[in-house]
């Protein structure tokens, strides 16, 4: 946990639509009240509902609130006094790439905030960082051994949450809501910072109300870019990452714009550009670049949006546009502003609960069989000249520092 002496490789990020798909089993028990064919919700890291990886169900509420409490008192006493005689740990509520989150309450105050321990690439980042569209910065302890950060709490939910949840979603929304999120990265781009994991878990609304603002949050692979093309480490999510990751060449912050690509595709229609059960196929399909609108709602979808969505995906990072020409994108100006149009919510939860019954039978086959090393993988590929690929998350070094 967090950011100790020598080189701590964070856990590996989790498999982002995996998560997607496992936890909307539990969004349609919700609103059709329940069905034995349906598999169930798992428990997971995070505390949002759409991330969860866990192997297993969610016990009773009543049987769980012991054990959530047992685990709240067990990482309290983790923390230094000095942190503790500020702010009352409340409740663990996800994990972040490197530390568990929890929900903290000023003792004077009662103000809310969340809490977690960072490396200090994490720590430099947030430092830097002041936009109404990025996760704030409220106060740092630092002692020798550990660095706790205290952050403004977003209690909305996650991006997926709220298409779901809703009932009613249309382009308009989504323009929206990837707007802020295009205001938030081309701060975090003109800073010269690179995310290295966007995607939709890392997108929360600062509050529950319609009117909220989006945040992006979790930095913990992010890094500054001190050239153009200076990074060189192979990290982030599997199904957002770009193709220049995968093959190791030398990158820049234009792999943030290839996840929002990914993330933009993900909340029009609810599956992926890329995906396949094997992980050596969804890389190869990635570093190809090859990817269509086929089936619901795309044929609903505009031609704007799925030009934005395309400019965002070429295999050239020169060609994609980067966060200051995409918030300029007629897409993004003018839908935005528009009014609303066709309600393209049934579709994306169709897809949701299709790639649902997929996963379920994927993971009853799997659980039969011998699982591979997660984080060591082969991928042949004559046609990009790619001998093999190991997929590492990001190293960090003694000082918490990653290129």
């Amino acid at each position: 946990m967090g950011c100790g002496s020598g080189k701590l490789p964070p856990e590996a990020p989790e498999k982002g639509y995996a998560g997607v798909v496992r936890s909307l089993a539990a969004f349609g028990r919700a609103r059709d009240g329940g069905g034995e064919d349906e598999p169930k919700k798992s428990a997971g890291k995070r505390g949002g509902s759409w991330f969860s990886t866990g192997g297993g169900s969610l016990p009773p509420a009543s049987n769980s609130r012991p054990l959530i409490q047992d685990k709240v008192t067990k990482y309290r006493d983790k923390f230094d006094p000095r942190v503790t005689a500020r702010y009352d740990i409340r409740a663990l509520i996800g994990r972040g790439s490197f530390s568990r989150v929890v929900r903290v309450e000023h003792r004077a105050t009662r103000q809310p905030r969340g809490g977690r321990e960072v490396c200090a690439s994490e720590l430099a980042v947030l430092r830097r960082v002041s936009h109404s569209h990025v996760i704030r910065l409220i106060e740092v302890f630092q002692f020798p051994r550990r660095v706790y950060v205290v952050l403004e709490l977003a209690t909305g939910g996650e991006l997926l949450d709220r298409v779901v949840s809703r009932g009613h979603f249309t382009e308009r929304d989504a323009a929206r809501a990837l707007r802020m999120v295009l205001a938030g990265l081309g701060h975090l781009h003109d800073l010269g910072i690179a995310h290295r994991d966007l995607k939709p878990e890392n997108l929360l609304y600062y509050h529950p109300g319609a009117d909220s603002r989006l945040l992006v949050t979790d930095f913990g692979l992010a890094t500054f870019a001190d050239g153009t093309w200076c990074l060189t480490t192979t990290c982030g999510t599997p199904e957002y990452m770009a193709p220049e990751v995968l093959l190791r060449k030398p990158y820049s912050c234009a792999v943030d714009m290839w996840a929002l690509g990914v993330v933009a595709y993900v909340v029009l229609s609810g599956s992926m550009p890329f995906e396949d059960d094997s992980r050596t196929r969804l890389y190869r399909s990635i570093v190809r670049g090859k990817f269509g609108f086929r089936g619901d709602p795309w044929p609903s979808v505009s031609n704007l949006a799925k030009d934005f969505v395309q400019r965002l995906l070429p295999l050239d990072p020169g060609a994609r546009l980067t966060a200051a020409q995409a918030i300029r994108h007629p897409w993004v100006v003018t839908v935005a502003a528009g009014s609303s149009m066709k309600n393209l919510h049934r579709s994306i939860s169709q897809n949701l609960r299709s790639a649902v019954v997929r996963l379920h039978i994927e993971t009853e086959r799997s659980s039969s069989a011998r699982s591979p090393a997660p984080w060591f993988l082969r991928l042949m590929d004559p046609r990009s000249h790619l001998d093999h690929y190991e997929s590492l998350p990001c190293q960090r070094t003694r000082d918490g520092s990653s290129s």
